[in-house]
């Protein structure tokens, strides 16, 4: 029996990942304990996707309902599998900017201490398995606000004649920049798996996502721009845009595409690799685009106000430059952009959020 380990299961990233290595004929060990709940409340709760995945993958799937921060029982399920683990995929932590600062010390426990223990228990237990380790563009801290960039109507834009233009690549310093505490306790992490891979020779990668998102992302004001924009949207709850005048640009990625090369990496697996990975060019758009695409989409007006005060260490422009993943994986590439990633959160979501 050839198993993947896939924490974080009951959330966007890791119930994808969970369904895809079932499909590929793998035995899927999740690891999941709902902690999204305790930082973002009832509309953050993953129980609802765990219940999915138990009853949609049947006896392929195996939840185990534990803490990443407990390294005994982590290191139990990685010792019960032991060599027979073909892949491990790390997605669970705390994810949000603004929570991180509340409690910095849950945070970091649960980021950098968490893929610690999955790391260590991986090292001891299964070194030959790949260990793709969903890290996040947070790592280069604000210096992308240093870019060139312009002010136009409805968002800002990098000077076409820059070296990141077509979108900005591994090559950006993450030092001498403002992180925020998740930014920071995310950097640690992802040199920890880099830093594995080259001291212990072991099969691992960051990718260095920035906003990732899907139909089954349990979206909340902390978390989860694109799906809690349209939540908003929906449901005609209100929603606040921080900063920038809404004119800040993400690149947005499908959950499917994202783990389409998580299962490209796992097939042909290098030591200490590091990617960026997003939307990029093909799937980009700011605050106030993507409002009026949601109106579009959803034939309804959105109540929203505007804060002037931005979020630290947010991004004014960010669009990745997939270059060093695609030249390594060519068979790889974007399904989906933002308006049919809206689309398909509209679609999936109406009958629970609109009732």
């Amino acid at each position: 029996m050839s198993v993947v380990i896939v924490s974080g299961s009951g959330g966007l990233i890791g119930s994808e990942a969970a369904e895809k290595f079932v499909a590929l004929g793998y035995h899927v060990v999740g690891i999941d304990n709902d902690m999204r709940k305790v930082f973002f409340g009832d509309d953050g709760s993953t129980a609802w996707n765990v219940r999915r995945l138990v009853s949609t993958l049947g006896a392929n799937y195996e939840h185990h309902h534990c803490d990443i921060r407990d390294r005994e029982a982590i290191n139990s399920i990685f010792a019960r599998f032991g060599s027979s683990i073909s892949a491990v995929i790390h997605t669970a932590a705390q994810p949000s900017h603004d929570w991180a600062a509340r409690e910095p010390f849950t945070d970091f426990d649960v980021n950098a201490g968490g893929t610690m223990a999955m790391l260590e228990a991986c090292r001891l237990h299964s070194p030959q398995a790949p260990f793709v380790f969903c890290s996040t563009n947070k790592v280069y801290g604000d210096t992308a606000n240093s870019l060139p960039l312009h002010e136009m109507p409805t968002r800002y834009e990098i000077d076409f004649n820059h070296t990141y233009s077509g979108g900005i690549r591994e090559d950006m310093s993450i030092d001498n920049s403002l992180h925020s505490v998740f930014g920071a306790s995310k950097v640690a992490a992802d040199v920890m798996v880099q830093e594995y891979g080259r001291y212990f020779d072991m099969p691992t990668v960051c990718f260095r996502g920035g906003t990732l998102t899907g139909g089954s992302h349990s979206a909340s004001e902390l978390h989860g721009f694109l799906a809690y924009l349209m939540k908003c949207n929906m449901t005609g709850r209100p929603y606040t845009v921080f900063g920038y005048q809404g004119k800040q640009v993400r690149d947005a990625i499908h959950s499917s595409d994202l783990i389409s090369a998580f299962a490209f990496y796992v097939a042909k697996p290098t030591s200490a690799a590091v990617y960026n990975i997003g939307g990029g060019r093909t799937s980009h758009c700011s605050v106030l685009e993507a409002i009026t695409l949601c109106q579009e989409i959803s034939g309804r007006e959105l109540t929203w106000s505007y804060d002037d005060t931005s979020r630290v260490g947010d991004h004014l422009w960010w669009v990745s430059d997939n270059g060093a993943f695609e030249r390594d994986y060519p068979a790889w590439g974007l399904t989906k952009d933002v308006p049919g990633i809206l689309k398909e959160i509209h679609a999936t979501n109406a009958a629970n959020w609109v009732s």
